[in-house]
């Protein structure tokens, strides 16, 4: 890549960047819960993948847990943007938890797919992270019906029952180019295979692929804001790879290396849909300070995007909402 401008050194701020409208709401959701009825809120895994965030929602009284055992009959129960299988959802309620639901809108369309899918009988290939909270819980949809296909060799390798009768899904944070791979050698080995009536891949993900790869083409160096089990983050860092550029996932502003930096004379700077802008802001002032005092503000697509609230927490929302 080459740099924009050659008379000093440039910082691009790349938009749209950091929080969409399912983190947004998903943090509303705590912190609403938290005014509403107060500490301790129980939440089952992070609400979203962000160790600032989550930091930040612990001290205001809210309790992380990874199952369901941890948390004290009758609690109040906030389940993650990422989604739950109904298995978990049946098991709250057997402990007589008061769940609130912060799955991502967008999260939900899929599980609503595959329970589709698996009600016509087909056998269902869900693309994405094995491991990955969202996968999870799709998967505990129709976890009968269903097998995850994480890369091409699994996509060649996977068997169905029946070919005439199967469909694939795609977690929401992957990259485009992930997937489009893999959903070409599932066509080609399925020719009868289905998928969903819109891509899976939310509008977010792709707006920020998108954003990164454009700027980043004027740009020595990409920098991505946001945590290491973020797949969305992940995913940015790796469409700038893949279009041939240089790109790190770093934490905050202490994660840069100045090393990065010694060739660079223009740098791009975004974040993952669960990185808040204040971390973004805190890296710009350190790139400021090393040099990149050019700054110009660079907005590909814009993004006017917002999800409603859980209806038991409307009433405590701020009017402006």
């Amino acid at each position: 890549m080459t740099a924009g401008q050659t008379n000093g050194k440039t910082l691009f701020r790349v938009r749209p960047r950091g929080f969409c409208a399912g983190v947004v709401r998903a943090i509303e959701v705590v912190e609403l819960a938290l005014k509403a009825y107060g500490p301790p809120i129980h939440v089952l895994h992070e609400i979203v993948h962000n160790r600032y965030v989550v930091d930040d929602l612990a001290a205001k009284g809210a309790v992380f847990v990874n199952a369901l055992a941890e948390v004290p009959e009758g609690a109040r129960l906030i389940f993650s943007a990422h989604g739950i299988a109904p298995t978990v959802r049946q098991e709250a309620e057997e402990r007589k938890l008061r769940v609130i639901d912060a799955t991502c809108p967008l999260v939900t369309k899929v599980h609503l797919e595959a329970i589709k899918f698996a009600r016509a009988g087909c056998s269902i290939l869900l693309i994405g992270d094995r491991d990955h909270d969202e996968v999870e819980g799709t998967s505990g949809e129709a976890p009968g019906a269903t097998q995850v296909v994480s890369n091409v060799a699994e996509a060649d390798r996977v068997t169905v029952p029946d070919p005439t009768r199967v469909a694939y899904l795609t977690q929401t944070t992957l990259s485009r180019y992930d997937t489009a791979e893999i959903i070409a050698r599932l066509r080609k080995r399925f020719p009868a295979i289905q998928g969903p009536p819109a891509d899976d891949i939310c509008y977010a993900t792709q707006n920020r692929q998108e954003a990164v790869e454009t700027v980043g083409r004027r740009a020595d160096l990409v920098l991505v804001v946001g945590s290491k089990n973020s797949a969305n983050s992940n995913r940015l860092v790796e469409v700038v790879k893949g279009a041939g550029g240089r790109a790190y996932l770093i934490e905050d502003e202490h994660a840069i290396e100045p090393a990065w930096l010694e060739d660079a004379q223009a740098v791009a700077l975004s974040a993952g849909a669960s990185a808040p802008e204040v971390l973004v802001e805190r890296v710009a002032e350190r790139l400021r300070a090393l040099g990149f005092t050019n700054v110009e503000d660079v907005e590909v697509i814009p993004e006017d995007v917002r999800f409603n609230l859980p209806t038991e927490l409307v009433s405590f929302a701020p009017a402006s909402r």
